[in-house]
């Protein structure tokens, strides 16, 4: 029987992450495709991805920014607008009613209530702002502050240790938008749903919940 319910942030109780990353190629004129390859650029200099890094605390946003900005001036033949990426990042986020309702509905029914998400930890004030966080979720585990990030098993087993209450993977429904997410959650014991739009992944929650 499943008795607790792990979800995701970002792309499951928001509208896709996305629409996030098409604003700010819209407003500053720095395209994904860029953005990828000063990403790859520095991962292969550093010998660590930064947006890992970024998401694990071990680089700060500041640092992130800066370097990213670095690594995209020579193809851009000019220094990019960074220092608004957080700004445009979460103007063209909204919430996702219908999954928020449905994990209200889930911790009405006396599941318990888990938030697992890849983060920055400088955005916690902003993203923890946009949903009834706390109202849901009894526990949320940060990616930006334990130092660990989906789908390293770390994060899955510390999420289920902070749960207690003798709560294992088996006992648990994770929800993710992103697919190798949900296969470690998987391997890990966990029953999963991978988060492709609503009228999928609640029918696959309710089905889960009721086998």
């Amino acid at each position: 029987m499943i008795r607790a319910v792990v979800s995701d942030f970002g792309g499951v109780l928001t509208t896709p992450l996305i629409g996030s990353f098409a604003a700010f190629q819209d407003r500053t004129g720095v395209s994904g495709e860029s953005l990828g390859r000063a990403l790859q650029t520095i991962a292969e200099r550093d010998g660590a991805h930064p947006l890992f890094e970024l998401e694990t605390g071990r680089l700060t946003e500041a640092e992130f920014l800066e370097r990213v900005a670095a690594a995209l001036e020579p193809e851009l033949g000019h220094p990019p607008e960074m220092h608004r990426f957080r700004e445009i990042y979460f103007d063209a986020l909204d919430p996702n009613e219908p999954m928020v309702e449905l994990m209200r509905e889930l911790r009405d029914r006396g599941l318990r209530m888990a938030l697992l998400t890849n983060n920055v930890r400088e955005w916690e004030p902003l993203w923890r702002s946009m949903l009834p966080i706390d109202e849901i979720f009894e526990l949320v585990v940060d990616s930006g502050f334990v130092g660990m990030r989906k789908p390293e098993p770390g994060i899955y087993e510390l999420t289920l240790e902070r749960l207690g209450d003798g709560i294992a993977a088996p006992d648990c429904l994770f929800v993710d938008d992103v697919e190798v997410n949900v296969e470690a959650a998987r391997e890990l014991g966990m029953a999963a749903v991978h988060f492709r739009d609503n009228e999928q992944a609640i029918a696959e929650i309710h089905e889960l919940l009721s086998g």
